[in-house]
C-alpha cells in the first residue's frame, strides 16, 4: 500500500499540468478574438471646390455610399463641408453629387483612419444657370442666345413646387423665357439637378425657394 506522500506530488503535478493547458487554451482563445475581431476604420473627407479652392459649405454634397453586400446608404457632408464614415471594412466606395459639382465616384483604401481633403470640380453649366437666374444681366438677347446654346432642344426640364404641390414641365422655349424675364422671384432660383449631354443640358431640375 503506497504511503500519503508518494500519492500527493502526483496529484500536484497533474492538477498543475491541467491549469497550464486551460490556460493555454484560454489565451489562445482570446488571441484568436482579438485577430479575427475587425477594428473600425474612421474616412473622412472634406470636400474642396477645385476652382475657388475652398471648403463647399453653401450647398451640402450628397453621398452614397456602395457595397456589395447591403442597399446603398445615403448622407451628406456636414455644416463644415466634411464627411465622416465608421467601417469593419478596409475600404470606402461612394458616390459625390451637387447641384453646382460633377458626380464623381470614390474609392479608397486603408489600414488605419484615413483623412483627405478631395477636390471635387464644378459643374460650369449649372454655375452659369444659377448665375442667370440671380444674377443682374442687361443684355437680354445674348442672353437668350447662350441659354440657347447651353440647353438640348428636347431637354427634361421640372420645377418642384413647394410644399410637396408636385412638379411643374417647361419646355427648353418656355424655361428661357422663364429665365430672361426680370421678376422678383428668379433670385430665388435653385438648381437641384442637372444633366449633361454632347455639351448640352439634357435634364434640369429647379426650385424657386420661398
Amino acid at each position: 500500500m503506497k504511503s500519503t506522500s508518494q500519492i500527493t506530488p502526483s496529484i500536484k503535478k497533474k492538477s498543475y499540468n491541467l491549469w497550464l493547458w486551460v490556460a493555454c487554451i484560454t489565451l489562445s482563445l482570446f488571441a484568436s478574438i482579438f485577430i479575427l475581431t475587425p477594428t473600425n476604420n474612421t474616412f473622412r473627407f472634406c470636400f474642396i471646390d477645385q476652382d475657388r479652392n475652398q471648403v463647399i459649405t453653401k450647398v451640402p454634397i450628397d453621398i452614397v455610399i456602395l457595397n456589395d453586400k447591403e442597399s446603398p446608404f445615403y448622407s451628406k457632408s456636414d455644416s463644415t463641408g466634411c464627411f465622416a464614415w465608421k467601417t469593419k471594412d478596409d475600404y470606402i466606395h461612394f458616390v459625390i453629387r451637387s447641384p453646382y459639382h460633377k458626380t464623381d465616384t470614390i474609392y479608397r483604401i486603408t489600414s488605419s483612419d484615413f483623412n483627405e481633403n478631395l477636390q471635387v470640380r464644378t459643374d460650369d453649366y449649372a454655375l452659369i444657370l444659377h448665375y442667370y437666374a440671380n444674377g443682374k444681366v442687361e443684355d437680354w438677347k445674348n442672353r437668350r442666345k447662350e441659354l440657347s446654346q447651353m440647353i438640348a432642344n428636347d431637354a427634361h426640364i421640372f420645377q418642384v413646387l413647394p410644399q410637396r404641390l408636385g412638379i411643374e414641365m417647361y419646355t427648353k422655349k418656355d424655361f428661357i423665357n422663364k429665365l430672361t424675364t426680370p421678376t422678383q422671384s428668379l433670385k430665388n432660383v435653385e438648381i437641384i439637378e442637372s444633366k449633361r449631354s454632347n455639351g448640352q443640358i439634357v435634364k434640369l431640375k429647379f426650385k424657386i425657394k420661398s
